[in-house]
C-alpha cells in the first residue's frame, strides 16, 4: 500500500452455507473452508491476498461460531494472526457484521480504512485486486464508501449491478455510484452489457471506519445500536470474541447494500478486472478451471471417454464418464451429485429436500472437524458405529462420559494418554482400552505427531447428544 494511505484493516466475513456447492460444501463445513480453487482453502487465499507482506494490517475475522476452530486452525497454518476472531451467535446478513467491524476498527483508529471481504470469493489476479484497493483507498480517505465493480464478461442474471456515474475528483479510477440494480432479467442484463456503464456488484467494500459508522447512524441506526451493544456485552472465549446473543438478536437481518450503500450519497465504485467470481455454483468453478482438450475440468481420479465440457471432482475412488457432455459430476464418500451444468443453481433444491427429510448429509461430511483434530465415520449400523479419530499434537478431547454407550479404543499411530475414571495410563500402538458407559474418560496426545485410533461405539443409543462434558480445554463444557 502507498505510505500516504491510512492503515487498511481487512475484515474477512465468513458466513453462509454454500448450499449450491453441495455435496462438497456442507452447513457445518462450508465452501470458504474448502480448497475449491487450489491447494489452499478459500479463506486462506482471501487472508493471504491482503497479508502483511502487501502492507495491510492484521485482519479481523467475523464468523459463525460453528466454524471457529476450523477457521483459527486454517489461518494459523498460513501464518495469519487475526487481531480479533469475532463469533456471531447466528447469521444476520452483512450489515450487522459490517457495523461490528467498523466499531472495532474505530476503537483502534477512527480514520482507519476497513476493507470488507467475503471469505469465499475467488480472485485470479491478486495484484490487480491490490491495485484496485489502492485506488479505492484514495476515495475512501476522502470519506467515500467504496465498492468494487467487476467488468462484466457476460449478461449474468445471478449478480446485482452497479451503474457508474461521474469520476470522483482527486481519486483516479473511482466513480460516483449512479444507482444499484438488483439481479436483472436476461434482456436487461444484455442491455447493461451493451451499454458499458454497468458493473457486477462484487460485495467487497472499503470505507473509513468513522464515516461508515456515521452513515449507519443516519440510515440504519438499529443495526448500529445492536452491533454496539453486542460488542459492549461480548465476552472473551479462548482466542475468540463472542458477541452477546441477546443484543445481536436485535440487529435487523439486512445487507450492507440495502442498509447503507443504496441510501448514502457518498457511494463510489472502482471498476476492476481481477478474475473475480463469488463461486456461487459448480458452473463458476468450471469457468475458471484448467481444462483438457475436450473442455473437461477434472480434479481427482477420473477416466473420460468421448466426453466434453464436463466438471468432475472425485474425492473417493475412480470416476468414469462415457459419451456425456455439459455435466457436473461430484463424488464424496457419502454422496454423489450428477447435474446438468446449466442447472447447477438448482442444487439448492437438493439441500432443501435433505433438510425437509431430516437427513444429515446437508450438515456434515463423514469427516467432521473438532478443535482437537477430526473424526471420520467409517461405518454405522443399529447398535454400533466405527470412527477413526485423529488428535493433533498437544491436544486432548474433553473429560466426558456417556450414559448410553460404551467405547473401545485401539491405537494405530502415536501414543495416547488415557484417563479412565481415577486411572491414567499410556496406550501405545496395537494396544486397546475399553470405556464402560458412565465412566469419565479423556484422551490426550502429548507427542509431537498425530495420534490416530479406531473407536468402536456400542449401545442402544448412539447419539452426539449422549456426551456430558465435565471439563473441556476449548470452553465447551
Amino acid at each position: 500500500m502507498n505510505d500516504s494511505i491510512a492503515t487498511i484493516i481487512p475484515v474477512l466475513l465468513s458466513g453462509g452455507s454454500g448450499s449450491r456447492l453441495w455435496p462438497v460444501s456442507r452447513e457445518r463445513f462450508p465452501k470458504q473452508l474448502l480448497n475449491l480453487c487450489g491447494d489452499r482453502t478459500m479463506i486462506q487465499e482471501t487472508a493471504l491476498r491482503v497479508g502483511r507482506d502487501f502492507g495491510f494490517a492484521d485482519p479481523i475475522v467475523i464468523c459463525n461460531q460453528e466454524h471457529r476452530f476450523a477457521i483459527a486452525e486454517q489461518l494459523q497454518e498460513v501464518g495469519i494472526r487475526p487481531t480479533e476472531l469475532v463469533l456471531e451467535p447466528f447469521g444476520r446478513n452483512t450489515a450487522p457484521a459490517a457495523a461490528v467491524a467498523a466499531l472495532l476498527a474505530a476503537r483502534r483508529d477512527p480514520q482507519a480504512l476497513v476493507l470488507l471481504l467475503p471469505a469465499d470469493h475467488a480472485i485470479l489476479s491478486p495484484n490487480a485486486f491490490r491495485v484496485a484497493v489502492a485506488k479505492g483507498a484514495v476515495a475512501a480517505q476522502q470519506g467515500k464508501l467504496v465498492t468494487f465493480g467487476i467488468q462484466p464478461t457476460s449478461p449474468e442474471t445471478g449478480y446485482g449491478y452497479i451503474e457508474k456515474g461521474e469520476p470522483v475528483s482527486g481519486a483516479d479510477g473511482a466513480f460516483a455510484v449512479k444507482q444499484f440494480a438488483e439481479k436483472p432479467k436476461l434482456d436487461v442484463a444484455q442491455a447493461y452489457l451493451a451499454g458499458g456503464r454497468h458493473l457486477w456488484n462484487s460485495g467487497m467494500f472499503l470505507f473509513r471506519a468513522d464515516r461508515f459508522v456515521a452513515e449507519l447512524e443516519r440510515h440504519a441506526p438499529d443495526a448500529l445500536a445492536a452491533a454496539d451493544a453486542s460488542i459492549e456485552a461480548a465476552r472473551v472465549d479462548l482466542d475468540f470474541l463472542r458477541l452477546d446473543t441477546d443484543a445481536f438478536a436485535r440487529a435487523p437481518n439486512i445487507s450492507i447494500d440495502f442498509a447503507v450503500m443504496e441510501k448514502t450519497d457518498s457511494a463510489a465504485v472502482v471498476p476492476c478486472d481481477i478474475g473475480w467470481t463469488d463461486v456461487g455454483a459448480w458452473s463458476a468453478l468450471w469457468d475458471i478451471a484448467e481444462k483438457d482438450g475436450g473442455g473437461n475440468a477434472v480434479l481427482g481420479d477420473a477416466i473420460l471417454v468421448d466426453a466434453s465440457n464436463n466438471l468432475v471432482r472425485g474425492e473417493v475412488g475412480l470416476t468414469a464418464l462415457v459419451g456425456v457432455k455439459d455435466l457436473v459430476v461430484i463424488t464424496t464418500d457419502d454422496a454423489v451429485l450428477v447435474a446438468d451444468r446449466a442447472r447447477v443453481q438448482d442444487v439448492k433444491a437438493v439441500v432443501d429436500r435433505l433438510k425437509a427429510e431430516g437427513r444429515t448429509e446437508r450438515l456434515d461430511h463423514r469427516r467432521t472437524y473438532r478443535p482437537w483434530g477430526y473424526s471420520h465415520l467409517v461405518h454405522a449400523a443399529p447398535g454400533f458405529q466405527v470412527l477413526r479419530l485423529t488428535i493433533r499434537p498437544g491436544h486432548k478431547i474433553s473429560l466426558q462420559k456417556h450414559d448410553h454407550r460404551a467405547e473401545h479404543w485401539v491405537v494405530v499411530q502415536g501414543e495416547a494418554q488415557v484417563t479412565l475414571g481415577e486411572e491414567r495410563r499410556i496406550v501405545r500402538v496395537n494396544e486397546s482400552v475399553f470405556i464402560p458407559a458412565g465412566i469419565p474418560h479423556r484422551l490426550e496426545n502429548d507427542g509431537d505427531t498425530d495420534l490416530c485410533l479406531i473407536e468402536v461405539q456400542t449401545g442402544a443409543i448412539i447419539s452426539p447428544d449422549d456426551i456430558l462434558r465435565i471439563e473441556d480445554h476449548y470452553g465447551r463444557a
